[in-house]
């Protein structure tokens, strides 16, 4: 019997070795597993705080910009009503109250206006820039050198960031008379 029961206890040597073996192989395997859980888990919760990042500069971009198109609705009254005040000499002295009224008023504009980061941009003498200028007419001219804003029709508007409104302007054109040759 001594003999019959040595190859059991080889056998259950070898079978608790497997057991052993079985034990480290699933325990680096469920490591493994807990370690790729991990770094799926870091990559997501980045990637969550990105997208919650990217959002909420998207939505500051987009209420900028919807503000800056609602302040851009607002420049062409505020333009007529700049132009209006111009002629005020030889109003009567009641008028000239109402018209200090309406400066005022114009004055919260420009206010509003600053608030918001917007001004006003002048552009005579300056060389025409598509992003700021839209060009309504083209004067040849031998006073001024070609592409120079001559004449400014209407006041651009421009954000820290962008331009609100181009400005409308008369730019110089050099002179097809010097050019010809008579013949």
């Amino acid at each position: 019997m001594t003999e019959e029961n040595e190859p059991n206890r080889e056998t259950e040597a070898s079978c608790s070795e497997a057991k052993e073996c079985s034990l480290e192989a699933q325990m680096k395997q469920l490591d493994e597993e807990l370690r790729e859980c991990k770094d799926k888990y870091l990559r997501l919760l980045a990637e969550a705080e990105n997208t919650r990042k990217r959002m909420q500069k998207e939505k500051q971009e987009m209420m900028r910009f919807s503000t800056e198109n609602v302040i851009a609705d607002f420049l062409t009254p505020m333009d007529n009503l700049e132009n209006a005040l111009k002629f005020t000499q030889g109003l009567s002295p009641e008028t000239l109250n109402w018209v200090k009224g309406f400066e005022m008023i114009l004055a919260q504009f420009h206010d509003v206006l600053s608030t918001h980061g917007v001004s006003a941009f002048h552009t005579m003498g300056s060389v025409f820039d598509p992003h700021m200028h839209e060009a309504v007419e083209v004067e040849e001219t031998d006073a001024s050198p070609e592409g120079t804003v001559v004449h400014e029709y209407v006041k651009g508007y421009k954000s820290p960031v962008r331009t609100i409104r181009p400005a409308r302007v008369k730019v110089a054109k050099a002179s097809t008379k010097n050019e010809e040759n008579p013949t």
